[in-house]
């Protein structure tokens, strides 16, 4: 299992575009992200990096595995 890359709520929005979501709407610092089955909250508060467990969960939420993540996040 590979270490996970600490990024920004924007970064994580990037991320999970590649991975087919989209922003549907914001609700205050939030981006809600959606794909047609998953909806998923992101929090965007300034450029602080996101607290690991929060990234680690929004990853799993997604369907994705960190190293698919890792990937997507270098492209």
């Amino acid at each position: 299992m590979s270490k996970m890359v600490p990024v920004t709520g924007r970064q994580m929005i990037r991320v999970l575009e590649k991975a087919g979501f989209w922003v549907n709407r914001w609700k205050g610092s939030h981006a809600i992200m959606d794909n047609g089955d998953r909806i998923i909250p992101v929090s965007c508060h300034s450029s602080k990096t996101m607290p690991p467990g929060t990234q680690r969960a929004i990853i799993h939420d997604a369907g994705l595995t960190v190293d698919e993540f890792n990937e997507l996040l270098k492209k």
